[in-house]
Order: C-alpha cells, then structure tokens, then sequence
C-alpha cells in the first residue's frame, strides 16, 4: 500500500512539473494560446443531476473540477493514479486545516525527490450533489504539488465512476 502511494505521489509530481512547463510557455507566448483556443477546445460545465455528475476532458485530457472542502470551494484534478486525495498547503488552510510541521510524517517520492506530507482528514467533500464523508488526504507544500488531486480515497467511495468518450461519469 505504501509504495503504491509513494509510486501515485510521483505520478501526480511529474504531471504537476509538466503542466507548470506548459504554462510557462505559454506565458512566453501568449499570442500562441489565443491562437489554439477555440469554443470546441473549452471543456462544458460539469453536469449534476441528483446524485451524478458528468465532466467534460479539457483540452489536456484531464478532468478539472471545482468541489467543496469542508465547505469551501476547491479547484482539484480528477486522479485515478492518486490513492489519496492530495491538497496543496494553501487550499488545505481555507479549508480549515492548517498541520503543524510536525504532522508532516508521510514521506513521499515526487520528481524532485523524497518529500514530507501530512497526513489529514476531511470531514465531506462535495462534487455537484454528491458527498463523501470523512475522506482521507495528504496535504503537501505549495512548492511541490501544481494543483490538488481528488484521488481513490473518494472516488473508491462511489457507487460507479467511469471515463469513456472524453467525459467521466460519478454516480452516489
């Protein structure tokens, strides 16, 4: 279980470090982003009915969603690779969890190397109208982790999850 969460920690690193490459060229070159984005390329707003959700890829592939954490709205990555789910320092403190450095006890493998996480709770994490209860996380420096992970600690959690067709399904 452990080196699965080490091997998943570096998975999420590495996408993390590739992504921040492509912003910063994309910054260099801003007229190249105006050129390649189209009304198609823009992902659709995730749809919810009841107990289901369904969330269009982005033009990365991946699937970015706005969830609630404890309440508070938190921009995460959907991550089948991830086991936990993964927050970064700055998003884990509005949602109200502030570890103390010496919670950082999870030792984990990133692009860079070995690095501290802590170990956290959260009480629910809400998708649309679905919501897990106390859902197991890690939270990790600012500096290490490019955007927050909602790994299988909470889809594991649901009824089905399924991507097929460039969109992913959740049902409760």
């Amino acid at each position: 279980m452990r080196s699965l969460l080490v091997f998943a920690v570096v998975l999420l690193a590495g996408g993390g470090y590739a992504a921040r490459f492509a912003d910063k060229v994309l910054d260099q070159h801003p007229q190249a982003q105006a050129a390649h984005v189209t009304s198609a390329d823009m992902p659709r707003d995730p749809v919810s009915s009841g107990r289901s959700l369904m969330v269009e890829a982005g033009r990365d592939g991946h699937f970015a969603v706005q969830s609630r954490v404890n309440g508070v709205f938190t921009d995460f990555v959907v991550d089948t690779g991830a086991s936990v789910v993964v927050l970064r320092e700055t998003d884990a403190a509005n949602a109200g969890l502030r570890p103390s450095p010496a919670a950082y006890t999870a030792t984990v493998s990133t692009a860079n190397g070995k690095a501290k996480a802590a170990p956290v709770k959260l009480d629910r994490v809400e998708l649309g109208g679905i919501t897990v209860y106390d859902v197991p996380a890690l939270v990790m420096a600012d500096d290490l982790l490019g955007k927050n992970l909602l790994g299988m600690a909470f889809l594991s959690r649901l009824r089905r999850y399924e991507v097929a067709g460039g969109r992913l399904v959740l049902e409760q």
